[in-house]
């Protein structure tokens, strides 16, 4: 995801898009593939859960569910569970045990429900010493502690049991991605907050001790961090938005040093699942994008076009993976301010479904 300062931006060169965006819609030409099949085999999942960050300072981001047996979907979900909103600006979010964890970055929270219920089991605040909210962003997990990483240059350890923050630890400044590898985490610091005087490093933490060892120098502004299998970790760098452009690179965690920059794979965010890495980019000023299909087992690109219908997306946003089935989840934001739709597509790039008029700025989903 986009730094809040930068986001802010893209707002406002949307707007003039606004009417051709509506307009495109109108000619949807998906109207058969609206809903999946009512069959809960296929998709191998109960039900999913989608993250809506809504606009900063207007705390309307909302929790959505859909019920893949009953068909039913809830558009604000946490809402009509809770009786309050979930907060402003929600950045990420994970399932971890019987948990829904939700990282609310402007609220300063992170909101811990019942993935079974719905119901909240308790709002953990983030904030410092002088009261102020460290604006959480992303969240990790490892043998029952969740990691946050923080745009304040900090990470909050915290026990998965009891909901306790038991630990903060410094890094770089505005860490914007964190992930778990080889005993240790890996916290990529954007600066993103600073333009045009980005950060280029990812903090390594070891988790026994809960302290930074080591800053490993990336290209500027990094974001989105993860590993795969083997442990190696891949991480997207944004660039300046200008004349530095997206970088896709790989550190070996062994060694903790940057081994490789994949020059050709402009990748603005990616997941990865079974060392299958599904990349894609969103171009701001040509409004143009793709997803790649990568073998990080290989390191290269396996599919150049991941999609293989004619389905067309606007402004990917989010995108994530069914563990269970394979099937790839890509979040649709089309202009950001208006609400946006979710493509599943099958691990052959088809369109299976499509689920309409979300939330404002749809960005993660996960599976139960």
């Amino acid at each position: 995801m986009i730094s809040n300062k930068i986001h802010c931006s893209f707002f406002a060169k949307a707007g003039c898009l606004l009417l051709l965006v509506v307009a495109f819609f109108a000619c949807d030409d998906m109207e058969d593939k609206t809903k999946p099949e009512n069959t809960s085999g296929i998709y191998c999942a109960n039900s999913i859960y989608i993250l809506s960050e809504g606009l900063i300072n207007m705390n309307n981001s909302t929790l959505a569910k859909f019920n893949f047996q009953n068909q039913e979907l809830n558009t604000d979900y946490f809402l009509s569970i809770n009786n309050r909103g979930l907060g402003d600006t929600g950045n990420d979010m994970a399932i971890y045990g019987s948990k829904l964890y939700i990282v609310v970055n402007v609220s300063g929270s992170v909101e811990v429900i019942n993935a079974g219920t719905g119901s909240s089991l308790k709002q953990i605040k983030l904030i410092n010493e002088s009261n102020i909210s460290r604006q959480p962003r992303y969240i990790a997990f490892n043998e029952n502690k969740a990691y946050v990483c923080n745009f304040d240059g900090t990470v909050c350890r915290i026990d998965t049991a009891t909901l306790q923050i038991e630990a903060t630890v410094e890094c770089g400044e505005n860490p914007d991605g964190i992930c778990v590898a080889n005993g240790k985490l890996y916290v990529s610091n954007s600066g993103g907050l600073n333009y045009p005087n980005y950060d280029n490093t990812v903090s390594v933490i070891d988790l026994a001790t809960f302290t930074e060892v080591k800053k490993i120098t990336v290209a500027i502004n990094p974001g989105k961090i993860l590993s795969d299998n083997e442990g190696d970790v891949y991480l997207v760098s944004r660039g300046d938005y200008g004349n530095s452009g997206y970088k896709f690179q790989k550190i070996n965690s062994v060694r903790d040093e940057l081994v490789q920059t994949f020059d050709d794979i402009n990748a603005l965010n990616f997941t990865i699942h079974n060392d299958t890495a599904y990349i894609y980019n969103y171009d701001f000023n040509t409004k143009e994008c793709w997803i790649k299909v990568f073998d990080c087992l290989q390191d290269n690109v396996i599919s150049e076009n991941f999609i293989t219908d004619s389905t067309t997306l606007i402004t990917p946003y989010g995108i994530d993976v069914n563990p269970k089935n394979g099937d790839v989840y890509v979040t649709d934001a089309k202009n950001y301010l208006v609400y946006g739709n979710i493509f599943c597509f099958d691990n052959t790039g088809k369109l299976r479904f499509q689920l309409k008029e979300i939330g404002m700025n749809p960005n993660k989903v996960v599976f139960r």
